[in-house]
């Protein structure tokens, strides 16, 4: 819930310096390690994310698109987990950063083995509160995340498009690959909710 005026200042400083950022770095290069420190500074206090976006599902996690750049460059969504919800093992296609905002994740990656098969790829990373991670597809980016509390969890997510709309892959335990394209659960935010915060 945005708190007073420190809440609108973390906001409005995080969407200028995301804005200054990508008109500095080039349209083939990936803004990572100065978007890192950005999202760090943002989900350092937990005092701006309206109520509207951080309202569990009790049947699925929730991804509600907090900002879509107007030149697409870059996508800000909150997603909200409710006790025992996890996403299907999946990729990204576009650079992209997981900020730990309220609660607990577990981000479980995966790699192919000799025989090209995804297997878990270390220990899962336990994300707490102010914790960054970093979804590289050159780096490789197929991850699965799942809440690792009995509580609801929040998390922002930025990535180097438009991710509603982007083609991504999820791999069945089976083997199979389906394709998908996300959508949010909320079409667009309110068309005050970011008036409210500028």
């Amino acid at each position: 819930m945005v708190e007073g005026s420190a809440g609108v200042a973390r906001w409005r400083r995080f969407r200028n310096e995301m804005d200054a950022l990508l008109d500095a770095t080039p349209a083939d290069a990936r803004p990572m390690d100065g978007a890192t420190a950005v999202l760090a500074r943002l989900v350092s206090k937990d005092d701006w994310l309206p109520e509207a976006f951080s309202a569990p599902h009790p049947g699925r996690y929730q991804q509600y698109l907090l900002h879509r750049d107007a030149r697409d460059r870059y996508s800000v969504v909150s997603f909200v987990w409710g006790p025992g919800q996890a996403t299907p093992v999946h990729d990204h296609t576009v650079w992209g950063l997981v900020g730990m905002l309220r609660g607990c994740e577990a981000s479980q990656r995966f790699a192919p083995d000799a025989n090209g098969h995804l297997q878990p790829a270390g220990a899962p990373r336990v994300l707490q509160p102010g914790d960054i991670e970093r979804l590289d597809p050159a780096e490789g980016d197929v991850h699965q995340v799942r809440n690792a509390r009995d509580e609801v969890s929040i998390s922002v997510h930025v990535y180097g498009a438009d991710i509603g709309r982007v083609a991504r892959h999820a791999f069945r335990p089976d083997g199979s690959v389906a394709t998908f394209i996300s959508g949010y659960s909320a079409s667009t935010p309110p068309p005050d909710w970011e008036g409210n915060l500028t």
